[in-house]
């Protein structure tokens, strides 16, 4: 929030890209909006806040992955896009862009996941390509093709 009188989000996130060794990308698709798959995303909760924090918080919060801050990378991207419209209601009036911070967290296999149900209603791991021809956010397919560039 902005202020803790404030219920306006904050117009800076993280997006999250959760992926195993072998290139699988976990995709997770928003309730009630059919064919929305992405990647674990999510706003600043304060402006201190750490982006990395920012991005772990969003992994638990989103799919129950507790994840361990060595497992989170920073790649150094930022994507700074227009909010959709059915979604600006919830930030200021008059902000139309966010600005967006992308990570990835590897993780051993694929696993289960456990869904925040007012967000999400299903999940899937596909190899990376179908990921991102699967998102419905350019930028998040984007981010899902440069996996390869950050391997370790």
């Amino acid at each position: 929030m902005l202020a803790s009188s404030s219920s306006f989000k904050i117009p800076e996130s993280v997006l999250v890209v959760i992926y195993t060794p072998q290139l699988d990308v976990l995709l997770i698709e928003r309730v009630g909006q059919s064919g929305f798959w992405q990647s674990v995303t999510g706003s600043l909760d304060s402006l201190d806040e750490p982006l990395a924090h920012t991005a772990l918080r969003e992994v638990r919060e989103e799919t129950g992955i507790a994840a361990q801050p060595e497992q989170l990378r920073d790649w150094s991207l930022v994507n700074v896009y227009d909010i959709y419209p059915a979604w600006r209601h919830r930030y200021a009036p008059g902000v139309s862009r966010n600005t967006e911070h992308v990570f990835g967290l590897r993780v051993p296999t694929p696993c289960a996941v456990t869904l925040s149900p007012h967000e999400h209603g299903a999940w899937q791991w596909l190899p990376y390509r179908q990921a991102a021809e699967t998102c419905f956010s350019p930028s998040n397919a984007e981010a899902i093709l440069l996996l390869p560039r950050f391997l370790p």
